[in-house]
């Protein structure tokens, strides 16, 4: 796949204006700050195509990437505390709304920060990802931010912090270094093959 190619395609608030599912989707999701918008730039080599803020929840929309015949979904950040209640209200139902839709969902990459224990709404997605058999690997970002004994603390801790965890392939990355890009982009060359059809709970789940 030709990541210089990869465009914006289009953006919505609402679930009622997603448009029908009708290409491979890999989706991204993650709490606010996590560094979702970073690490897509670096999945895609690009600057500045995915907006990054310094602002936690500065992404309130569905943000739809293209690349050809694949499709790259980046969810808005969930978990700002200072975002007010009917906002917040509005962005659950998006969320919702996405995945209560009939879409080709190849894979969620669940975005967790390496440094601290998984929130509780990383684990509330965690867990709605196992229970609707809906293929998942968790990306742990800001990974350069650890060193070494660090690093394997906090991957033994995330084993027993997430339901199914010793089950769940991480992958720690780093927007910063590149690590775990290559591995991110190994799965969507495997996913988004044409003839490659997702199956439930079988052999192309993550966990």
């Amino acid at each position: 796949m030709n990541y210089h190619l990869v465009v914006f395609e289009k953006a919505f608030g609402l679930s009622q204006q997603l448009s029908d599912s009708d290409c491979p989707e890999f989706v991204f999701t993650g709490r606010s700050n996590v560094g979702k918008s970073s690490l897509l730039n670096k999945i895609f080599n690009r600057r500045s195509l995915a907006r990054v803020s310094s602002m936690p929840g500065k992404t309130a929309t569905i943000n739809f990437y293209r690349a050809g015949e694949v499709r790259f979904v980046d969810l808005p950040g969930y978990g700002f505390a200072k975002v007010a209640k009917g906002e917040r209200r509005r962005w659950d139902e998006l969320i919702g709304g996405y995945f209560g839709q009939s879409r080709d969902i190849r894979i969620v990459f669940l975005l967790v920060d390496m440094r601290h224990p998984p929130s509780s709404d990383d684990l509330t997605m965690a867990d709605y990802l196992i229970d609707t058999e809906t293929p998942f690997v968790v990306l742990l970002t800001k990974a350069d931010k650890l060193n070494k004994t660090q690093r394997t603390a906090r991957l033994a801790a995330f084993a027993q912090e997430f339901s199914c965890g010793e089950e769940i392939t991480m992958i720690p990355c780093s927007s910063e270094t590149g690590e775990g890009v290559d591995a991110v982009r190994e799965i969507i060359e495997d996913l988004s093959q044409p003839d490659d059809e997702p199956e439930s709970g079988g052999e192309q789940r993550f966990y």
